[in-house]
């Protein structure tokens, strides 16, 4: 487990993820900022990509899971990420439109930008959102993210334009004090993966 929250774990995906992932990467109302659904082989290739990530970099796209039990009902994590010439540290965030509406995503996205500042030592998490993707725009903005750059990125043969929030870790920090001082802890705690 890498994550832990009051409502949810966050865990590796594993090759009995695909049929959960699938339902979520072929969903073309979930994969509207992506340009439309994939097909299996891409959504395979997705599943691929993340397990290469665990084994490169110790973090991707975890599979996030109720905690009362185990099938993935989205997707969460941190990846390193390319903004133009620099590469960011990313939160990441997928669900199953099934699982819409019920703050799952700013759960698990707060628990994983928790997680990139107290494991990876990076000093911002980044959410690139495309510039249409109102729902995205508001978990970044949940997360205590303000918007830092505007820039457009070339994907499946589109040119999209995006919007580049982020939350520097003072930031961060100040945020978690903020709402611990007010009683309004966060739903959210991290435990260490390893």
């Amino acid at each position: 487990m890498i994550a832990q929250t009051a409502r949810l774990r966050l865990r590796e995906m594993t090759d009995d993820d695909l049929p959960a992932l699938r339902r979520i990467l072929h969903d073309p109302q979930v994969m509207v900022a992506y340009e439309g659904s994939f097909s299996d082989e891409e959504s395979l290739a997705w599943l691929r990509r993340q397990q290469e990530r665990y084994r490169e970099h110790g973090f991707g796209l975890w599979a996030v899971v109720k905690r009362d039990g185990d099938e993935m009902i989205g997707q969460c994590g941190i990846t390193r990420q390319r903004i133009e010439d620099d590469e960011v540290t990313e939160v990441g965030y997928l669900f199953q439109r099934a699982h819409w509406h019920r703050g799952y995503a700013l759960e698990a996205a707060t628990a994983c930008r928790d997680w990139a500042f107290e494991e990876t030592g990076t000093d911002a998490v980044w959410a690139k959102v495309r510039s249409t993707n109102i729902a995205s725009m508001n978990v970044a903005i949940g997360l205590g993210m303000r918007v830092r750059r505007a820039f457009t990125t070339h994907y499946r043969g589109v040119d999209m334009p995006h919007l580049g929030f982020a939350i520097s870790r003072a930031e961060s920090e100040r945020v978690r004090s903020r709402r611990a001082l007010v009683g309004a802890a966060p739903r959210c705690g991290t435990s260490a993966s390893r």
